[in-house]
């Protein structure tokens, strides 16, 4: 399998094969607790309006993801993984827009295959990717907005190369490069209250979760769901 890393909206476009679309902080590992908490579905959308028209259609529940980091008016949640993990979805669909990841999966038209990445599936994504035995494998880190590159984004982007390839990787190590990095005092900053501290536990703890989120196509729209 030949594996590439590429970055940024361009590089969704771009990316071909077996492709991971990556958003560390804080898309996917939020799209990634509301299904482990028993969500039927995550529908990916570019805009908000398509989001809510979407949810008052009847074919979501919740709206849930960010505009510069904050929830839109009349969206029922954040981007937060901490807000989606005391949030009850079990059983509903939620549809998700935000900034930089489900941007990236809406341009990915190239892929043949297409999950959402971030840590807390990273071993679980690599097994997804293996058993479908494609020739190609994309990781796109998708960055800030997806416009400019995020350490976050880019370390996992590494972490799954290594472990497609067969090389070890250190999680522990990469979890600590981040911690080191220029966004995490915004996690605990009180005067940015779109941010939690518990957001920033959960987006680290590598491999907390045992599934892949693949992203197919159904009935015209870009749906989430688990791949064990």
């Amino acid at each position: 399998m030949e594996v590439r890393i590429d970055s940024l909206l361009s590089g969704a476009e771009r990316a071909t094969g077996s492709v991971v679309i990556i958003d560390v902080f804080r898309a996917f590992t939020t799209a990634t607790v509301v299904l482990a908490r028993g969500a039927t579905k995550v529908i990916v959308v570019s805009d908000v309006e398509e989001a809510l028209a979407l949810r008052s259609a009847g074919v979501g529940d919740l709206c849930m993801g960010e505009v510069r980091g904050r929830a839109p008016p009349d969206f029922d949640l954040g981007n937060s993984p901490f807000e989606a993990s005391q949030t009850h979805v079990d059983g509903l669909t939620i549809i998700q827009r935000t900034s930089a990841g489900t941007q990236g999966i809406v341009s990915a038209r190239r892929a043949t295959q297409l999950h959402a990445g971030a840590l807390v599936m990273a071993k679980a994504t690599v097994r997804a990717i293996r058993e479908h035995s494609l020739r190609h494998a994309t990781q796109v880190a998708m960055g800030n907005d997806g416009v400019t590159r995020a350490d976050e984004d880019e370390l996992c982007a590494i972490h799954l190369h290594n472990l497609l390839e067969g090389r070890s990787s250190n999680a522990s190590a990469i979890r600590e490069v981040i911690l080191a990095g220029p966004r995490i005092a915004d996690f605990h900053d009180a005067s940015q209250t779109h941010l939690h501290p518990g957001d920033l536990e959960i987006a680290l703890d590598v491999d907390r979760h045992n599934f892949a989120v693949r992203i197919d196509r159904e009935e015209g729209l870009l749906v989430a769901r688990v791949e064990a």
